[in-house]
């Protein structure tokens, strides 16, 4: 019989996952799995779980948001053997799972997982932090972690929205230089992604066919500073095209960058705040997790 790692944020997407957590464990034994399930409490807990009992499981389920699938890799990355790895699409915005088309009702996904197939898929590394699908700075940064669960729970994705409206006026350029394949990116930017996600906070959407989850290469977007209404107006209009004007917004691919800011630049990966340094690598650990797909 496999064995089977369930974390769980009860606190996900509404409490949704809270209300079928029961249903969900009775489905995976139904389907010939031993089931241990972990429910997270405090932030970190679902690392602190898979790196514990990780290894002795055949398959990890995250049930919950971005921000608990991002512990659970960072979990993972941790192990010298990692099992298999299935998501559960619980949380306000669930940006991965929209780019890999995971079904976003909670059975739907426990069946997918049950019936899909394993991918190999590249995960993030920011210094010796993990990220499972994008690295971000600047515009509406903030409002990714500091949107309060409460709000969350009751307004779901338009939460993150209203609470990067009340940024707005806040908003300055942050000068950061990005190094890669020996070239040389560095301006006040607006708003910078290092992602491997065609979603990024359901606002930022990439073309499908630029974003391969698996060809160990980032897609790196940069919105340089608008200087007038002219400029923003050019933002505006390449983003909702997705056909990028070079004038005001940088895009290329990389496996490796070097990132140098002022210090004070936070970040947000996959949606939880990281502080960041003076000096950052950034490196895509190629096919990193074995992520059960359609």
């Amino acid at each position: 019989m496999q064995k089977l790692l369930l974390i769980a944020n009860p606190a996900a997407g509404m409490r949704k996952v809270e209300r079928m957590l029961p249903k969900l464990v009775n489905f995976f034994e139904e389907n010939g799995f031993e089931v241990k399930c972990h429910e997270t409490e405090s932030r970190g807990d679902g690392t602190e779980a898979v790196v514990r009992y990780g290894s002795d499981f055949d398959l990890v389920v995250c049930a919950g948001g971005d921000g608990t699938l991002n512990e659970t890799i960072t979990g993972l990355m941790r192990l010298e053997k990692r099992p298999y790895l299935g998501y559960i699409p619980a949380g306000s915005t669930n940006d991965f799972a929209t780019s890999l088309g995971l079904p976003s009702d909670i059975m739907k996904a426990a069946k997918n997982i049950v019936e899909g197939s394993p991918r190999e898929l590249d995960v993030g590394m920011i210094n010796e932090r993990f990220f499972s699908y994008v690295a971000s700075f600047g515009a509406f940064t903030d409002a990714s972690y500091s949107t309060p669960q409460s709000l969350k729970n009751m307004l779901g994705h338009l939460a993150y929205i209203l609470e990067g409206v009340k940024e707005l006026p806040n908003i300055r350029p942050q000068y950061v230089k990005f190094v890669s394949d020996g070239k040389v990116y560095e301006d006040e930017w607006l708003f910078g992604a290092i992602s491997n996600s065609t979603s990024l906070g359901g606002i930022v959407r990439l073309s499908e066919g630029i974003v391969d989850f698996s060809d160990g290469l980032f897609e790196v977007m940069l919105i340089k500073n608008p200087r007038n209404a002219i400029e923003l107006s050019k933002i505006v209009i390449s983003l909702q095209t997705k056909k990028y004007d070079e004038e005001v917004i940088t895009f290329f691919k990389s496996s490796e960058l070097a990132i140098t800011t002022d210090g004070d630049t936070p970040w947000s990966l996959d949606g939880e705040y990281y502080a960041g340094s003076e000096s950052i690598i950034v490196k895509n650990m190629h096919h990193a997790v074995r992520f059960i797909t359609r």
